[in-house]
């Protein structure tokens, strides 16, 4: 077994100067990267180091030298600028300028793949660290308002994933992955209990639009191309990418397309190949890219610790609900009418997997989601609680930009359930209270910063509905006297 490394007089063993080159070097923690054949260094072997930091694998550089090999037999190559008068002889001809390339070999560190730690590192999940559901349930309500029953299902099914992830087996029996599949109508909070379940776990997340992904060949985003964004998430790094979650919104998109001849290259075919995904398996993805034809290295990725989270709006799937439980006969003593469940507001919590299977869902993808639950539609009293209970609610981020200002900002009862009332009739959930905000909102972030004796605003619900404007206090005698003036008008009074 050869050795490269030194004796010094005292005995010690010494770094080559190899060695500590790659130690000084700043990307020391990325995996190196040919330079001709893009492969990284777990895949290739050994890399030679050429001047300005260009790598090349070993069997690059045998071929490269073979290539040199079979041209120079006639001694054309790299010869001084005389000519023998016979024409048979090209002077000063090089394959390459190493000058020329700059940086790393042209590759960034976005590109690279971060080299696989060592055993006796402390990991990333350990099962005594875990969150026990109720204290995940108890986190998330801090963020998100409502959604009981989601947020209680998202809790034991993320704790029993990651007691999986840390264990890997229980008495050799393997335990199934706790794929979930959220059904809900637009702005319920599906993408926002996503993130802040990954915010709280500190794991990597990756969120997908599933309208974009089509069959392997065709123009879009290839099924892989999901884990080569949740790879990216994980800063390259593959051991943690490996536990981290992806998030797939607009699933309901992807259902078998109904009454047609053409090629279903975004539905069905969509399905069947993210079932290798959602099972688990090895893939290749390229780094840093979306496309394997791009000239980036491959890595690959096992997404058994893979947890996925479908989520959709499932628009129509009310009706198919309401179809099947409208089977029954409507003639007779023991007859049902047929508008029974039109006024039932949470008709979705009654879905069963038949209805998701005639919405356009394969059986083979449901099988994979385990976990089948759905979100309620927003009411009136839930929307007042979003504008003002969550650490981060809106009025609390208006709030606090006026006291930057040294401005207090306070809001009535009425106008919260004015706002509210406003975001219900605008149909799109929590997505509209952002809007109406940012709307009566405008004048105030105007004309506050001119006056600087304004100590404290409150807003009515006659400046919500455009019928009076706010309180404004001034800041000299706010506190004994108050001094009311109505100085802005809101625009729709205008």
């Amino acid at each position: 077994m050869n050795d490269d490394r030194y004796h010094d007089t005292d005995g010690d063993i010494r770094d080559t100067q190899d060695e500590k080159e790659e130690k000084d070097r700043p990307d020391s923690e990325y995996e190196d990267v040919c330079f001709i054949c893009r492969r990284p260094e777990s895949k290739a072997g050994k890399m030679f180091h050429l001047p300005n930091h260009i790598c090349v694998c070993e069997d690059c550089m045998h071929k490269t030298m073979d290539a040199v090999s079979q041209f120079d037999y006639q001694g054309l190559l790299n010869q001084p600028p005389e000519d023998d008068g016979k024409g048979n002889r090209f002077p000063n001809i090089s394959f390459v300028n190493l000058a020329d390339l700059q940086g790393d070999g042209g590759i960034p560190n976005k590109q690279k793949i971060r080299k696989k730690k060592k055993a006796d590192d402390k990991p990333e999940i350990d099962i005594r660290n875990i969150l026990p559901p109720h204290k995940i349930k108890a986190k998330l309500d801090e963020y998100v308002v409502g959604q009981e029953h989601a947020k209680k299902v998202m809790s034991v099914a993320v704790y029993n994933h990651y007691k999986r992830v840390a264990t890997g087996t229980m008495d050799e029996i393997e335990i199934e992955k706790s794929n979930m599949l959220m059904i809900g109508p637009t702005g319920c909070g599906k993408t926002y209990l996503v993130k802040t379940l990954a915010r709280l776990l500190d794991v990597p997340l990756a969120i997908a639009d599933a309208t974009s992904l089509t069959e392997a060949g065709y123009i879009g985003d290839d099924i892989e191309s999901v884990v080569s964004k949740l790879l990216a998430a994980a800063e390259n790094d593959v051991e943690r990418a490996e536990r981290g979650i992806i998030f797939i919104d607009e699933i309901d998109k992807i259902a078998k397309k109904r009454n047609t001849n053409a090629r279903d290259v975004s539905g069905e075919s969509v399905q069947q190949g993210m079932l290798k995904l959602l099972e688990g398996a090895e893939v290749e993805v390229p780094v840093g890219a979306n496309s394997k034809n791009a000239m980036v290295p491959l890595a690959t990725v096992n997404t058994r610790n893979i947890l996925f989270i479908c989520g959709g709006a499932f628009p129509d799937l009310e009706e198919i609900i309401k179809q099947r439980l409208n089977k029954r006969t409507s003639i007779g003593y023991t007859a049902e009418l047929k508008d029974k469940y039109d006024k039932e507001k949470n008709i979705l919590s009654r879905v069963t997997v038949e209805d998701i299977k005639k919405f356009g869902m394969i059986p083979e993808f449901i099988g994979r989601l385990p976990i089948i639950f759905t979100l309620e539609g927003l009411s009136k009293e839930m929307m007042v609680k979003i504008l003002e209970e969550p650490k981060n609610a809106i009025l609390k981020q208006y709030q606090k930009l006026l006291e930057l200002d040294e401005v207090k900002l306070e809001f009535e009862p009425g106008a919260l359930e004015a706002i509210a009332e406003k975001a219900m009739e605008k149909d799109t959930g929590a997505r509209a209270l952002r809007a109406i905000i940012e709307e009566f909102m405008l004048d105030i972030m105007y004309e506050v910063p001119k006056d600087e004796n304004i100590g404290r605003v409150t807003i009515t619900r006659e400046y919500i509905e455009g019928t009076g404007g706010p309180i404004i206090d001034i800041r000299s005698n706010s506190l004994e006297h108050p001094d009311r003036l109505n100085v802005i008008e809101s625009s729709s009074a205008k």
